[in-house]
């Protein structure tokens, strides 16, 4: 199979993330169960299989937070490094998306310093709650500023809901913690102003958004109190249509059909979300796109070149504006 698609969603184990988070706290968020196995060689043989050329790659959820700044610090940047590694032994097949070990906010601008200057990363990856904080809250704000700053790609994976222990539901965050802590991280960046604040950004959100197509216009209507007016002077449904989306596990009629009616294809990314889903949904992710029936250039612009604009920066290319 000819190798041309870019998957933008794509998750590495650094052996010594896994030893130092535990297997319990990864594979209890998995609807498998299990803690991936994986080496650098099972994401080349899987990309191969699936004529995936190139993939960027990131930490999942639980990510590298201790309730310990020095350990959190030391683990994200060994992670980073890891990940570095990884893209300079394998340069035409893999790229890295940067963590920071939030919620410590000096920490992370010294790690957003390190990961672009030394580690020429292609872009950052945020949870979507540290610790039970959204990403719009006050204290996220500097970090913010810096990104904007640079320009920089944005991506942000779900984390289990904070409410759980409250209110536990006998079935793993993925099934429905993630879809609507993504949602829940949209709609803080909107209602704060962050995304306003943002514009240089480039959000990408994981699994087709969550449910951001489906209650985007509901969530607008937050447009009628003039308090949240001020933080969106453009429109909310301006800012939510600016955002990036990727397929991971999304690749169905009933996604589909809400998400490009939200945004322009040229802003939706192939995504696998490999390992932590294994093999199978990588395959079933190709053949659903494959079976949506959309037009030549539409997916081939879903399954590589939004991604090669997107990477490149080259942002006059990419229709980032909502559809008229």
């Amino acid at each position: 199979m000819a190798a041309h698609r870019i998957d933008i969603h794509h998750h590495a184990l650094p052996p010594e993330y896994v030893q130092a988070i535990g297997s319990d706290r990864i594979s209890q968020l998995l609807v498998s169960g299990k803690t991936p196995t994986w080496t650098v060689q099972h994401s080349i043989e899987a990309m191969d299989r699936n004529g995936i050329e190139k993939a960027i790659t990131s930490l999942s959820a639980p990510n590298v937070w201790f309730d310990d700044v020095h350990q959190t610090r030391a683990l994200t940047r060994r992670c980073n490094e890891f990940g570095a590694r990884l893209r300079d032994d394998h340069p035409k097949r893999f790229g890295l998306f940067a963590s920071l070990p939030l919620p410590d906010i000096d920490g992370a601008m010294s790690e957003i310093a390190y990961a672009f200057d030394e580690l020429k990363a292609d872009g950052i990856s945020i949870l979507t709650n540290y610790d039970g904080k959204y990403p719009g809250e006050q204290e996220f704000a500097p970090v913010f500023e810096e990104l904007h700053r640079r320009n920089a790609v944005v991506h942000f994976h779900p984390a289990e809901s904070p409410e759980k222990a409250a209110h536990p539901i006998p079935i793993p965050a993925a099934t429905l913690d993630f879809p609507f802590e993504t949602t829940k991280a949209v709609t803080s960046l909107l209602v704060t102003g962050t995304l306003a604040r943002s514009r240089n950004i480039r959000f990408i959100f994981s699994h087709a958004g969550g449910t951001i197509p489906f209650l985007a216009e509901r969530i607008a209507r937050l447009e009628m109190r003039p308090d949240f007016r001020e933080k969106a002077p453009d429109g909310a449904m301006f800012e939510l249509k600016r955002l990036f989306f990727d397929t991971a596990l999304s690749a169905n009629p009933l996604i589909f059909s809400a998400l490009l009616k939200f945004v322009s294809h040229k802003q939706i990314l192939f995504g696998s979300d490999y390992p932590y889903a294994p093999e199978p949904t990588m395959v079933a992710s190709v053949a659903g796109l494959s079976k949506l029936g959309l037009p030549c250039e539409v997916l081939a612009a879903i399954e590589r070149g939004n991604a090669l604009r997107l990477l490149e920066g080259d942002r006059a290319s990419i229709e980032s504006h909502p559809q008229s």
